[in-house]
């Protein structure tokens, strides 16, 4: 079997809407939208999720975006070494229209993504990863099929704007795996599924 992984950038007051660039997503009136950029370093931050393979898992508006933007990007360019992996991976979307999807090796979820996602979990091959979608990425909470979080959180207060959590989250309990701070000062956290939310009060000890 493979992990679903959830691979977030999160800001200090939980909010995931618009990371990219101005124009990746206004709805409810949102302007700050770039606001990864001034702390992206050298891509220290997504050191070792994209190095081995792995499947990418995306909403239709991510999708067009990163289709409208990875394969025009040169090998030798900066961000060249991620380029390649994205174009070379599988793309697993979410999508009413599978046959607008052109960039290569892009496959559509169908009407039950969910379930189609929990297929692909119980085959063999490389770990399926999420990137943006945050409409996608709450039906998968509230679904409980994700294994891992992977969180980039950043060093801003957004005040609005769509959040990583909403209250259709099945509760489960995570167990931190790894955990560092990049040089612009991004808390890189890695959490495993460890089972269910467990409860007490401080008259149990």
């Amino acid at each position: 079997m493979r992990k679903l992984i959830a691979a977030v950038m999160v800001s200090l007051d939980g909010v995931i809407q618009g990371p990219g660039g101005p124009g990746e997503d206004r709805s409810g009136g949102f302007t700050l939208g770039g606001w990864v950029w001034p702390y992206a370093g050298d891509g220290e931050a997504m050191d070792g999720l994209f190095t081995r393979p792995f499947a990418l898992v995306l909403g239709r508006r991510t999708y067009d975006i990163f289709a409208g933007y990875w394969p025009k990007v040169p090998s030798d360019a900066p961000h060249g070494a991620i380029a390649d992996a994205f174009n070379a991976a599988p793309k697993h979307v979410a999508t009413h229209h599978p046959d607008t999807l052109g960039w290569r090796h892009s496959h559509g979820l169908g009407t039950d993504v969910v379930g189609a996602l929990r297929a692909l979990k119980r085959e063999d091959g490389p770990d399926l990863v999420t990137q943006g979608s945050s409409a996608l990425l709450h039906q998968l909470l509230a679904s409980d099929v994700v294994d891992e979080l992977r969180l980039l959180v950043y060093p801003v207060l957004l005040g609005r704007g769509k959040r990583l959590f909403d209250n259709d989250a099945q509760p489960t309990a995570f167990r931190l795996t790894h955990s560092g701070i990049t040089s612009t000062g991004v808390i890189v956290s890695h959490y495993e599924r460890d089972g269910d939310v467990r409860t007490g009060s401080f008259s149990d000890g």
